[in-house]
């Protein structure tokens, strides 16, 4: 995630209390996704492998919104939310990634319409874009 972006709290409606459940084995990028999201108001769980991912959406969900990048330790990204979709957890999903499309592109559009690519680098904009699409009603918002 690049800094880019010129909102701050002033131009941020909170997030209603989102939760939100954040997955990178970057610790970097784990800690600027989520402080982006707990910047505006989101309750955050981190996890850093695809395991850790799926032990939290079944011991702390539920949750409005998954972050989740491609790859991972134990259990890739898109395992993990394809796993929590055979279990019936229908949730927005975000998956974040620098591979290249033939790499995810089926295993990514498998996810169905509940699900954003989000290709790296991002910044704090593109974040925001990609979670007013999948939470319109709920999600961050300008002023």
């Amino acid at each position: 995630m690049t800094g880019g972006g010129t909102n701050d709290a002033a131009d941020v409606l909170p997030l209603m209390k989102l939760r939100v459940l954040v997955a990178d084995d970057d610790p970097d990028l784990l800690s600027v996704v989520a402080a982006a999201l707990i910047h505006v108001g989101a309750d955050v769980v981190r996890a850093t492998t695809g395991i850790e991912l799926l032990e939290g959406l079944a011991e702390q969900g539920p949750f409005d919104l998954l972050i989740t990048d491609v790859s991972m330790p134990w259990m890739t990204g898109l395992q993990a939310a394809h796993t929590a979709r055979a279990a019936g957890l229908d949730i927005p999903t975000i998956v974040m990634t620098g591979l290249t499309e033939s790499q995810v592109r089926d295993r990514f559009e498998a996810l169905g319409d509940n699900a954003i690519l989000l290709r790296k680098p991002f910044d704090c904009d593109d974040l925001e874009t990609a979670v007013n699409a999948l939470l319109p009603n709920e999600a961050l918002a300008k002023a």
